[in-house]
């Protein structure tokens, strides 16, 4: 993919750049270990870059991310088609960046591994 910008919404400030993890729909209890931040089909998301398209479940997922955060496995931000208020308050609780009204082709084009920098609403693609 060429390099490509995208601008959305900032829901928790912040900067960051690493590889991407991108998953279409996730809930952070039962879909992620909060021990060791590995996905239940095996990919990890510690120190990556976490697109999901939308969140489901439990009012726990809160936890679940600041326990990630607590536990040095937390992903350096979060990037979303649309959040959900869980998502919401356990990024604010684990000072994790994330921003979301991001544009659908984002989670289409975007594939594991390309390199992503985040700046308070700026989403860039590397490549």
């Amino acid at each position: 993919m060429a390099f490509k910008t995208y601008r959305g919404r900032v829901l928790v400030e912040g900067t960051a750049e690493g590889e991407a993890v991108v998953v279409d729909t996730l809930s952070f209890y039962g879909d992620v270990d909060p021990e060791t931040g590995v996905l239940v089909d095996g990919r990890s998301i510690s120190g990556r870059i976490l697109l999901v398209r939308r969140g489901r479940g439990s009012t726990v997922g809160s936890y679940i991310i600041y326990s990630l955060k607590a536990n040095g496995k937390a992903p350096l931000a979060i990037l979303m088609e649309k959040s959900e208020p869980i998502i919401v308050a356990g990024a604010v609780l684990a000072g994790i960046p994330l921003v979301d009204s991001l544009p659908k082709e984002v989670f289409e084009e975007v594939k594991d591994g390309y390199r992503v920098r985040v700046s308070n609403g700026l989403v860039e693609v590397i490549g």
